[in-house]
């Protein structure tokens, strides 16, 4: 898991996606994209994008080493997701029109990750 180390000084650049939750910094968002999400949220080479799919605001860390066997992993709905770090909770809602675009085109559900009441919509 060495490629997800963040050092100490870096930290404060980590950001969350909005859709999917794994954690990386802004410029590994930047450079490679969500590898979860990266399909439909096109975040690889966009900074607009990025601000808007993903938060500064998270709360607690998951580790996932092997997400398919993991009943935390099933537990938070990451069951499917590629191993990495991921929050418990991440504050904000993707845009109207990203939401759109994902539940239309793409037939994802969006659910946000923000514990908020229309998680149980």
């Amino acid at each position: 898991m060495s490629e997800n180390f963040v050092a100490p000084a870096q930290q404060r650049y980590l950001r969350a996606c909005m859709v999917c939750s794994v954690v990386m910094t802004y410029a590994r968002f930047r450079d490679e994209g969500c590898p979860n999400c990266e399909e439909f949220l096109h975040l690889q080479g966009a900074p607009d994008q990025i601000d808007s799919c993903t938060s500064q605001v998270f709360e607690g860390l998951i580790t996932l080493s092997d997400p398919g066997r993991s009943w935390v992993a099933k537990w938070q709905r990451l069951d499917k997701y590629v191993r990495g770090v991921y929050a418990t909770k991440v504050s904000g809602q993707l845009p109207d029109d990203v939401r759109t675009t994902i539940e239309e085109e793409y037939r994802v559900t969006y659910i946000p990750r923000d514990g908020s009441a229309t998680e149980a919509d």
